[in-house]
């Protein structure tokens, strides 16, 4: 019989809420939305329903929530040069990212490479505000407007951006700001009402929803993206096809839960403190990163001198300990995180995430203690391959 086991992913994928799991049952039977009969209103309820839900999240108005396939579809939708106020067209010349981006964001959507600008980060994963001011303020408008992307939190580091600084620097220049808040919904507070943003990006099951949906939030609807995704006229014709129902009424009831969670947040951030004192207490020598900065309160994440990050993971997933390593393991090539590069840790050997929820309990912090206990006693051994270490 398999022993326990610890989840300490939910950067990764939060486990699915039970309240989602009931919504999501509920709406499994219900019509087509679009049906304009009594059984298409009912399904057109759910879906509006979930949409007032997920708009309370951030404190934004329903109607300016459109539901995608995911954040990697919203990205896609809102990474264009092309966009609508009202019947006329709107050129965004340029698109601005930050290199320790989500990778979603920074592929650049449907900007060509070469209209897409990355500005850096600090040490701690800060974004350089005097490099984007100074790219900025070499746009030339006369050829289109300024799109910036850049997300509220990071997903690997957990460090929180300062988007209200980001914004004074932005509106200035007569750009429109998108930020990306997949990490940060749920878990620090997101008003867009105070109009630090002109676009917001969801995801679903980063707050305990289902996979395969997620959002983009707008400020108005003055003006939009074109259509990533043309077809029947659903979403107000900002997203073509019939609306995944069963997975927006998981999101709209993990939204609901997400607000209320707000309110213990800082219960989860003692349990990512105590992980972290455990790391430098059994690893005296272990780097967390981003501690300079402000950072979500579930998330650390820390690389083991002479240990890889993925040989750690592996043996983390075989003491019943699930958690991610910031680097890749790929035909035997061994490399840091961007996110860590772009700080400037270029020699690392990758980190390890450990990202936590209101539903991690002491006995997961206790099976990670055991975990690492063991992987410290056996550092400074031969380094094995991932490969030879997951065999």
């Amino acid at each position: 019989m398999a022993g326990p086991r610890a989840y300490l992913d939910y950067n990764a994928s939060a486990p699915l809420l039970a309240a989602a799991r009931t919504a999501m049952i509920a709406a499994l039977d219900a019509a087509n939305p679009s049906s304009v009969h009594a059984e298409g209103r009912a399904a057109r309820r759910l879906i509006e329903h979930a949409r007032r839900d997920v708009a309370a999240l951030v404190n934004a108005t329903a109607e300016h929530v459109v539901f995608t396939s995911g954040a990697t579809e919203a990205a896609s939708t809102l990474l264009t040069p092309d966009w609508q106020m009202g019947r006329g067209a709107i050129r965004m010349s340029r698109l601005y990212v930050c290199e320790a981006d989500h990778p979603c964001i920074l592929s650049g959507g449907r900007f060509p490479a070469a209209r897409v600008t990355r500005i850096g980060v600090d040490a701690d994963g800060i974004v350089r505000l005097d490099a984007l001011a100074s790219a900025l303020g070499r746009h030339d408008k006369a050829d289109g407007l300024p799109l910036v992307a850049i997300h509220a939190a990071n997903n690997e580091t957990g460090v929180i951006q300062p988007i209200d600084r980001i914004a004074e620097i932005v509106k200035p220049a007569g750009g429109i700001l998108i930020v990306d808040a997949v990490q940060a919904a749920g878990r620090i507070p997101l008003d867009m009402s105070v109009g630090y943003a002109d676009y917001l990006i969801l995801s679903s099951h980063k707050i305990g929803g289902p996979k395969g949906v997620g959002a983009i939030i707008a400020a108005s609807d003055l003006m939009m993206p074109g259509p990533l995704i043309a077809g029947g006229g659903q979403e107000k014709g900002h997203r073509g096809g019939t609306e995944n129902l069963a997975a927006i009424a998981g999101f709209g009831a993990a939204a609901r839960e997400a607000l209320i969670g707000l309110k213990s947040i800082d219960a989860v951030g003692s349990r990512r403190d105590e992980i972290e004192a455990i790391v430098k207490t059994l690893v005296p020598d272990a780097e967390v990163f981003g501690t300079g900065a402000t950072r979500l309160a579930n998330t650390t994440f820390f690389a083991i001198a002479g240990i890889k990050a993925e040989t750690a993971q592996i043996a983390f997933d075989l003491a019943g300990v699930a958690l991610s390593a910031g680097s890749a393991c790929s035909s035997g090539k061994v490399g840091p995180s961007h996110v860590l590069k772009a700080m400037g840790h270029s020699d690392s050997l990758g980190a390890l995430r450990v990202s936590i929820g209101h539903a991690t309990s002491a006995e997961d912090i206790e099976l990670f203690r055991t975990a690492l206990a063991g992987i410290a006693s056996r550092r400074g051994g031969r380094e094995e391959s991932c490969l030879s270490a997951a065999e």
